[in-house]
Order: C-alpha cells, then sequence, then structure tokens
C-alpha cells in the first residue's frame, strides 16, 4: 500500500481523523507487526511528509496533468492506448544522435561505437508486474525478454544487469529467488549478468510485499547485419516460431485458476527463442545480414507487431489465422482455447522473421536444426487504398487486423476491465498531448537554466 498517496488524499480531501485512518491502515497491512503507540508515531511522520511535499511549489516540482490516469488509458496494457504513449515518449526525448532510439518503436536502441564498425545495441525489460508473489518466474521471464530484445536487431548479447525494488514488507529471501531465476537463464545462455540494483518500492512509504524490477542488456552488432522494423519491404515472407509463452502466459495460467497450470508453466522454461536466433547468428550463411526484420511476439501479440512494423516501414502486412495457430505451442495453445484467450493479442514469445521469400525455407531450416519449429504465416506488399494495412485471413476472408484498446484479456481481472476504447479516447489523447509537450518545454527550460549558470 502506498502510504504517502494514501495521506495525500486524505489531506486534499480534507478527511477527519486522517491519522487515525492513517494509523489503522498501517497496522492492517503490518499484520499486527506493530504496536498502537508505534503506529502513531508512524501514522504522523507519514502526514507531516506528506504535507510538506504537497507545500512545495515551483517549476522543477510541478507538472501538467494530462487527466488521463494510467490505468485510464491502458499504459502498460499492450494495445492503442499504450502504444499512444511510446509514441509521444519518442516525441518527448526528442530526436538524438543514436542510429535507432525510442522514435523508432523498435525492441532496443542502437548507438554507433567510436572509431569501429560495430552498434552498441541496449534494451531494458520489466518484469511482469503479476509475477510479484513468483520472484523465480519474474527473474526468469524478464532476462529472457531482455535477451531477446537484443537478438532481434541481429545482436549478440554481452551482458545483462538488473534492478529489483522490495516493498517494505517483502521478505528479503525474494530477492534471491527472483535473482536466481536471472541467474538461471544467464547460465544457460552464457550471458552473465554483472551489476544490478537493489532498493525498496518508496522506502518506508510503501507497506505490503509488492516486488518490481527489470533486467537490461547490452549487446554489439556489425552496421551490415542490424535488423529493425522500418526494413520490412514488399515482397518479404512472414516467418514466426513455436512460441510457448512467458511472463504473461505463466500469469495467465496461475490467476486464472487454470488446472493444468503447472504444465503451462513448465512449458514456458525454456530459452527456445534465443537457441533459433543464436542458430542465425552462428550459420555460415550469416543469414541475420539478408534478414529485414526480427522481433519478438510481445506487447500486444503479433497484432501489436503487425500494426508497428507496418506504421514504421510503410508496408501492409497480410496474416493467415491458420499459419498462426501452429505458432503456438500445443499445450499453451489448450488453455487459451478453454480459458477463450485470443492469443493472437497477448504475448507469445514467438520469434518473428520477416524476409526475402528466397531465403525463407533455408532460414526455416536452420532454426528447425536447432530444435525449434517455425512456420511461414504472412506476406507483406505495398499498402493500398481501401485495404486494410494489417490483415488476417480467416476461412479465406480477408479481415481488418489491429491491436485492441488493450491487449487480449488474459486473467479474470483484466476481462471484468476489458478491451474496449474508453468514448472519451480523443479527448483523453488531447490531454496526453498537452502533457507531452509541457514536458518538452520544460525540459528546454532547466536546460537552458543550467547551460547560463555556466556562463
Amino acid at each position: 500500500m502506498d502510504l504517502e498517496g494514501y495521506a495525500a488524499h486524505l489531506i486534499i480531501n480534507n478527511e477527519k481523523d486522517a491519522q487515525a485512518k492513517l494509523k489503522e491502515k498501517i497496522i492492517e497491512f503490518k499484520n499486527k507487526k506493530i504496536g498502537d503507540e508505534e503506529a502513531e508515531i508512524f501514522a504522523a511522520a507519514v502526514l507531516k511528509e506528506a504535507e510538506a511535499a504537497l507545500a512545495v511549489k515551483g517549476d522543477v516540482f510541478e507538472y501538467q496533468k494530462s487527466g488521463a490516469s494510467m490505468g485510464e488509458f491502458g499504459v502498460g496494457s499492450r494495445g492503442a492506448g499504450d502504444f499512444y504513449v511510446h509514441e509521444k515518449i519518442g516525441h518527448v526525448i526528442g530526436k538524438t544522435t543514436a542510429v535507432l532510439d525510442s522514435s523508432n518503436l523498435d525492441d532496443s536502441g542502437v548507438v554507433t561505437l567510436e572509431k569501429d564498425q560495430d552498434y552498441l545495441v541496449v534494451t531494458v525489460d520489466g518484469m511482469h508486474s503479476r509475477l510479484s508473489a513468483f520472484p523465480f518466474l519474474a527473474g526468469f521471464h524478464v532476462a529472457k525478454a531482455a535477451l531477446r530484445d537484443i537478438y532481434v536487431m541481429g545482436a549478440k548479447p554481452s551482458a545483462m544487469l538488473s534492478d529489483i525494488h522490495v516493498a517494505d514488507d517483502g521478505d528479503t529471501a525474494m530477492i534471491f529467488d527472483h535473482l536466481a531465476g536471472i541467474a538461471a537463464v544467464s547460465e544457460l545462455s552464457g550471458i552473465p549478468l554483472v551489476t544490478g540494483s537493489t532498493l525498496r518500492i518508496g522506502g518506508d512509504m510503501v507497506i505490503g510485499e509488492r516486488m518490481t524490477g527489470c533486467v537490461g542488456a547490452v549487446g554489439a552488432v556489425n552496421q551490415n547485419s542490424l535488423t529493425a522494423r522500418n526494413k520490412a519491404a514488399p515482397g518479404d515472407l512472414i516467418l514466426m516460431t513455436e512460441g510457448t509463452g512467458g511472463g504473461t502466459v505463466t500469469t495467465a495460467a496461475i490467476y486464472s485458476g487454470y488446472e493444468k497450470a503447472a504444465a503451462v508453466v513448465d512449458k514456458t522454461l525454456n530459452i527456445d527463442f534465443l537457441i533459433a536466433v543464436q542458430a542465425l547468428l552462428d550459420s555460415e550463411e550469416k543469414w541475420q545480414t539478408q534478414i529485414h526484420v526480427m522481433t519478438d511476439v510481445t506487447n500486444g501479440g503479433v497484432r501489436g507487431d503487425a500494426y508497428e512494423i507496418s506504421k514504421e516501414a510503410d508496408v501492409r502486412l497480410v496474416f493467415d489465422d491458420d499459419a498462426l495457430l501452429q505458432c503456438v505451442e500445443p499445450t499453451v495453445l489448450e488453455m487459451f482455447q478453454t480459458l477463450e484467450i485470443d492469443f493472437r493479442g497477448v504475448s507469445i514469445d514467438s520469434l518473428l522473421v520477416i524476409c526475402p521469400p528466397e531465403i525463407a525455407d533455408p532460414v526455416i531450416q536452420t532454426i528447425k536444426t536447432a530444435g525449434v519449429k517455425m512456420y511461414v504465416v504472412g506476406r507483406v506488399e505495398e499498402k493500398q487504398a481501401g485495404k486494410f494495412d494489417t490483415a488476417l485471413i480467416v476461412g479465406g476472408v480477408e479481415k481488418e487486423f489491429k491491436p485492441m484498446f488493450r491487449e487480449a484479456a488474459y486473467t479474470p481481472l483484466k476481462k471484468a476491465i476489458g478491451e474496449k476504447t474508453p468514448p472519451d479516447f480523443d479527448g483523453m489523447k488531447k490531454g496526453i498531448d498537452a502533457a507531452a509537450d509541457a514536458a518538452i518545454e520544460k525540459k528546454e527550460r532547466i536546460v537552458k537554466r543550467i547551460r547560463n549558470r555556466k556562463g
């Protein structure tokens, strides 16, 4: 529980007996591990700090509100709202000297190494927020995700780093279990975990046992081998490996109360994706130098990836639904079908490759030889007026294939919230636009102020 946020809410709303209410929450969440007098002192201190924070005014202390909360706008839910915010993130950061940066909506950032023909590839992935109670699984899947994002740029990962935050009442052993999950992927892949950070979420102000964190990774790639989403070209074929899922599939299995959850989770514990890409990098033909696009089917599922690739490369993508069905591991697919989860709109951790048709078969064979199944699932065309930019062929009929407002609902709570676009979405976007522009203006003011000090 965020005590500081709760205290600020009480103060702003002029709630009576604010200290008593706060004290009650502290005792409740601390599970009676704190005495009455100690809780009273604790509550008084929290209120004092919250009041002090609310009283501070000035440019660097305040930000322009958008009027749309993270949940309302679908941020982190891998749909239309989330994609829109990510575009705005690139807008706020602005154009950089990087080869690929946040504005490219790609899996990783890329910069040029000085006096070299190589690029440095950098990425970071947050752990699945619902796996807080399962630190090992959270660590395993976020480590795998970070390495995927390096590999799909055509790069070989060199090292990983981690960041772990555990709330005040979380057991310290959560750190070790989480790191064990990351280290398992490190050992299996041969990519070392070299550094990290460990903190409490919100310090003393957040009570409970919630854990969050991320894993970053770095790697290098020759300029001739870089694959990026904007390189997809008309005439290309779209290939996908069989996906077993990661954090999303694990979360769906656990929180849906699926009777075969243990079997599904066990299927996710592999590094097949990494093995598949490594096979391409190690091939005599160096297929990564001829492949146009590599990405992982994660954020928003293949629906989301199709949307982003189509937009970045200005091409039309057409998928075959029967072929996509082959790309979900049978045990995982059975769960999706039983729980009525649309696998096309969630992360299944497949490798998606877009390449010229003449190398499609040898690419598939190279990956098959490494022990991973791969199929042709679609094609790339020029955009055409009157046709969907992203399409799905179902029973011979072409249908629009675009992200929903949120990724496909894969837990009971997500199904309760739904996937529909809120009626005031356009109004929310205006608030988001204004807030992003205000952040840019603020950055420019502060940068100018700091530079002028040196004058």
